[in-house]
C-alpha cells in the first residue's frame, strides 16, 4: 500500500525533523525512524487507528510528542498523510485539509 503525504504535511515532517537534529545530532533521525515505524504500522492496520474527523485517523508516534493524521483512501489502496502534528500545539489545525 502506497503512502503519499500532502505537501504541507511534508514540510512539518521537514521542520520537526530539523528541529531534532538542532536538539541533538542524530535526534532528527531517531525522529525519522519512529514516523517510519508509525507508517508501516498504519499501512498494516489502516482502520485500526482513532478516528479523529469525518475521514481522518490519528496513529501516534512512540518516544515522540506526534501524530501521523491521515487518509485512507480504500478505492485507491492508498493512505494519505494530511499532517505531522505537534500533540502540544493547536489542536486540530490541520482539520481544514480533510
Amino acid at each position: 500500500m502506497k503512502v503519499v503525504f500532502l505537501k504541507i504535511a511534508e514540510a512539518e515532517l521537514d521542520d520537526a525533523f530539523e528541529y531534532y537534529e538542532s536538539v541533538q545530532s542524530g535526534l532528527g533521525f531517531r525522529f525519522l525512524t519512529e514516523v517510519e515505524l508509525s507508517n508501516t504500522r498504519i499501512q498494516q492496520f489502516p482502520l485500526s487507528y482513532e478516528k479523529i474527523g469525518k475521514y481522518s485517523r490519528r496513529c501516534l508516534v512512540q518516544k515522540f510528542p506526534y501524530g501521523i493524521i491521515y487518509q485512507y483512501v480504500e478505492h485507491k489502496k492508498e493512505i494519505l498523510v494530511v499532517a505531522v502534528s505537534h500533540l502540544h500545539r493547536v489542536p486540530d489545525y490541520w482539520s481544514d485539509r480533510e
